[in-house]
């Protein structure tokens, strides 16, 4: 079983989904590893206890965060990524959509998320496959969850629509939310798509951007699919 960790992370240009496929046998490991990431925080730093993995709040120095000094921050971030990409049998999934050609395109367009987490579920199932696994996929709380399950229903039934359409018959039983204080593999999804969406933005000062790509480096050996749809562009 292939314990599937989706989370969101976007700008007012592109909307990224990313999942973080994990085999059920690395999932504690993968846990205990993040654990140890905040234990050693917490000591270091004076992080509280409950401080949670999240790539804005460790870049920005957010929440638990606040105060810690930017290095500090980084040290942790690149912790974590290293934990994160020396697992054995991770795989990362990452689509996006570029929001305003998505608007453009259509007069009466589905909404991003709708859109791109369509695209990570065919990813999602066509990697399953291709293991000759299933997919349990786990995501982040959000607003509609009935209306995703609903849709992932559909998918099974009728394909996920668009120009490589595909029945969903990989990923078991529905789609789960979990709150992200509650699961370091939720958070670990998170520091994976917020980092990706980074690599992305145009102008990041130079040593932002040094940074950025050298905690990517990290997890990059893991990144089985990414691509970003230009509705406005002719897919080939």
């Amino acid at each position: 079983m292939l314990l599937t960790y989706v989370d969101e992370s976007f700008t007012s240009r592109v909307y990224w989904i990313g999942a973080l496929m994990v085999p059920d046998a690395a999932a504690i490991p993968l846990s205990e590893a993040l654990d140890e990431v905040v234990v050693d925080a917490v000591k270091t730093y004076g992080v509280p206890v409950d401080a949670e993995l999240h790539g804005y709040d460790l870049f920005h120095g957010r929440k638990g965060w606040r105060g810690v000094p930017p290095r500090a921050r980084i040290a942790v971030y690149r912790a974590a990524m290293a934990a994160i990409g020396g697992q054995d049998g991770v795989a990362v999934i990452l689509r996006g959509v570029k929001r305003q050609q998505l608007i453009k395109r259509y007069t009466s367009p589905r909404p991003a998320h709708e859109v791109v987490l369509s695209h990570v579920l065919e990813r999602v199932d066509g990697y399953a496959a291709s293991r000759e696994e299933y997919a349990l996929v786990i995501a982040d709380e959000i607003q509609d969850q009935a209306a995703h399950r609903a849709d992932l229903g559909r998918y099974r039934v009728s394909g996920t629509g668009g120009y490589r359409s595909r029945k969903l018959t990989r990923i078991v039983d529905t789609l789960h939310f979990a709150p992200s204080h509650a699961s370091r593999l939720v958070q670990a999804v998170d520091l994976v798509t917020f980092l990706f969406q980074r690599l992305e933005i145009p102008g990041t000062d130079p040593r932002a951007a040094a940074v950025t790509e050298q905690l990517w480096a990290l997890v990059e050996p893991r990144r089985y699919h990414s691509w970003c749809w230009d509705p406005m562009q002719t897919q080939s």
